[in-house]
């Protein structure tokens, strides 16, 4: 049989902490989420081995961008979610909904999820979009 790899805190490029929690007794930490979406050009959140979370990153990388990606442990979903919820506003959002996964930050606001993404690439806008974020130089 084959046994699995325990899954460990990596740093990537640029010093985003990739998570799947923070190895913290208690989970994540929610400031550190916060800090990591305003850090980054693209971010990428989303639950531990969520199918939908890999189709956006599959996506974003096939366009030339590499978005950190911090996976959220069960556990930690609720946290995550309220409080990307409250801060939407600051992201600049609406604050009219909740946040739900995966859920993708452009220029350290919240851009939305799979069915946004996916919309604005279909359309064309999506590439001027992240060239404006400074994801993209091309």
């Amino acid at each position: 049989m084959h046994q699995t790899i325990p899954y460990a805190t990596t740093t990537v490029p640029g010093g985003a902490a990739v998570a799947g929690g923070s190895g913290e007794p208690n989970g994540v930490d929610p400031a550190n989420v916060i800090r990591m979406v305003s850090e980054n050009a693209v971010m990428v959140i989303g639950r531990r081995g969520c199918c939908m979370c890999h189709v956006v990153q599959r996506l974003l990388q096939g366009l030339g961008v590499n978005p950190p990606v911090y996976e959220v442990d069960e556990g930690d979903e609720a946290v995550v979610t309220s409080e990307l919820s409250r801060k939407i506003v600051s992201f600049g959002g609406d604050g009219g909904g909740t946040v739900q996964f995966p859920a993708v930050f452009v220029g350290g606001k919240w851009f939305g999820g799979l069915e946004r993404v996916m919309a604005t690439h279909i359309s064309g806008e999506l590439v001027p979009i992240l060239k404006d974020a400074g994801a993209l130089w091309l």
